[in-house]
């Protein structure tokens, strides 16, 4: 329970500081994986957006299908990587809330 008035500006002001801390650090999340034919490399960001794709020699190798096939599980084990660090950071969150 706050007292006075001051006390609850501190809570206040201490609950923002760290949601802004909360949203910087789910900003810097940068996930990235390699397809393990070394074909592909794709980098997601905390949302899952894809920001980066590199291709390799390997993909000569590839069938159309198998290129999709293997874009597109590459880039979602990158965005399941990015998820997952960003729900530990919401976690570590909403844990540190309930005993403030």
């Amino acid at each position: 329970m706050v007292e006075t008035m001051d006390e609850l500006l501190a809570r206040v002001q201490k609950q923002m500081y760290r949601l802004r801390d909360l949203n910087d650090a789910t900003a810097g999340i940068l996930a990235t994986e390699t397809s393990p034919d070394g074909a592909v490399t794709a980098s997601v960001d905390g949302n899952g957006a894809l920001v980066g794709l590199s291709l390799g020699g390997a993909i000569a190798k590839l069938s159309p299908a198998d290129f999709e096939k293997t874009l597109v599980d590459t880039a979602q084990a990158a965005a399941y990587r990015a998820f997952a660090e960003r729900a530990e950071l919401v976690t570590a969150y909403n844990e540190e809330s309930a005993v403030t």
